[in-house]
């Protein structure tokens, strides 16, 4: 009777809480983990707890994958694990540990591709879906596929598989899903981008939603030293050199409040497109943050050039699907000016550009459908790195624009 009842009970457990039948006490904490997750909507369904919700997913999504990974190699924690048995972390220790998780995990795809090819907290919003605060880009450094990159029938016949896209092109955010629909390269590299250089008024708007984002050797509050002082380089690149209109709007968004920078500074956004109709480029230049011990950093020309990384925001996640309440009309638009430009880099600097990182949500990227969104280099680039990368930059920006 007794083996019969243990029997039972093993019977549940497996079925029920397989992580429990697999790690035992350790299991029962995901149980509690999982069960916390489910009922945390029941209580609110504000945006707020719908990004808690979802790194709650993706750390139990990093743990178990980490879990099927150890019981085929051993028992031994793998790289940047964290012991089952700590205590539930913060919605800021959850990000950071979820961003230095998924880097170990995306270094080992990069050696496992290396081998086959011959060749950095999520924004928080209010209560309000329209609002969309601040974003922090994950800590992802793998590069792209360095390949030259040609515009013939071989490579998109590559491209147009979706899975080869995916794994030389992009980064997909463990809080959201792309769909094969999203990125059909045949669509996204054909769209055409072109500026009317005959315009009177400006083409090109350069702004920055985290203004106050600066690098190793930035003066905190002296926007000279700041990205800000990026922007005002590309401003002159593109004055100057390649003979663009160029508003660079200099405003303020993210001062004692960096979680509603992007709700901050919507309507200035809005205002100037209004008010400058000519304009048909909208860049967001930011600065990323990384792990300390990852330098992105490339050598351009002879200069320390920090590296870039283009960012999309896909009005999806995961846990609810489309967000109908925050549309993008441009999303297309969007995406192929992002690999576009990630072609013409790999075709002329393809050690310039991280691969496209994609997220939730959309980050001011509605209001044009030419928007793009810049991370240069992370908090410990030097300055002079940052002002480095503006000359490839605008470069680029020329091949794909004109």
């Amino acid at each position: 009777m007794k083996r019969f009842i243990a029997l039972i009970i093993t019977g549940i457990l497996e079925l029920f809480l397989p992580q429990m039948a697999e790690c035992g006490s350790d299991g029962l904490q995901m149980f509690y983990r999982d069960l916390a997750a489910a009922m945390v909507p029941v209580f609110s369904y504000n945006e707020e707890t719908l990004q808690y919700e979802e790194v709650l997913v993706a750390e139990m999504e990093l743990e178990n994958r980490k879990l099927q990974e150890k019981s085929e190699v051993g028992n031994s924690l793998l790289p940047g694990e964290r012991s089952l048995m700590e205590p539930l972390p913060s919605t800021e220790e959850a990000i950071h540990m979820e961003t230095e998780q998924t880097e170990d995990i995306q270094q080992e795809e990069q050696n496992t591709l290396s081998q086959e090819q011959t060749t950095e907290k999520p924004e928080q919003t209010t209560e309000k879906p329209e609002q969309i605060t601040e974003h922090v880009a994950e800590t992802q450094v793998q590069e792209p596929l360095k390949e030259a990159v040609n515009t013939n029938e071989v490579l998109l016949e590559k491209l147009e598989d979706f899975d080869y896209l995916i794994q030389n092109y992009y980064i997909v955010d463990s809080s959201t899903t792309v769909c094969s629909d999203d990125l059909r390269a045949s669509e996204l590299l054909t769209k055409d981008l072109t500026v009317n250089m005959e315009s009177d008024g400006a083409q090109i708007l350069i702004y920055h939603t985290h203004s106050q984002e600066g690098y190793a050797n930035s003066v905190e509050g002296n926007a000279s030293t700041s990205v800000v002082a990026l922007g005002e380089y590309l401003t002159t690149l593109l004055t100057e050199k390649y003979h663009f209109k160029v508003l660079h709007h200099t405003g303020e968004y993210d001062v004692g409040d960096r979680d509603h920078a992007y709700s901050n500074a919507a309507p200035s956004i809005q205002k100037i497109l209004e008010e400058n109709p000519s304009i048909e480029v909208v860049i967001d230049l930011h600065r990323d943050s990384v792990a300390e011990s990852t330098h992105l950093v490339t050598d351009i020309n002879g200069k320390k050039t920090a590296k870039i990384m283009f960012f999309n925001g896909l009005c999806r996640t995961t846990a609810k699907g489309d967000l109908l309440s925050l549309p993008n009309p441009y999303l297309k638009d969007n995406l192929a000016f992002s690999l576009q430009m990630q072609i013409a880099a790999a075709n002329r600097y393809p050690d310039f550009t991280r691969r496209i990182y994609l997220k939730g949500y959309r980050y001011n990227m509605h209001f044009c459908p030419k928007s793009l969104l810049v991370e240069v280099g992370a908090q410990n680039n030097t300055l002079e790195e940052g002002m480095n990368a503006m000359e490839p930059l605008a470069e680029l920006l020329f091949e794909v624009l004109q």
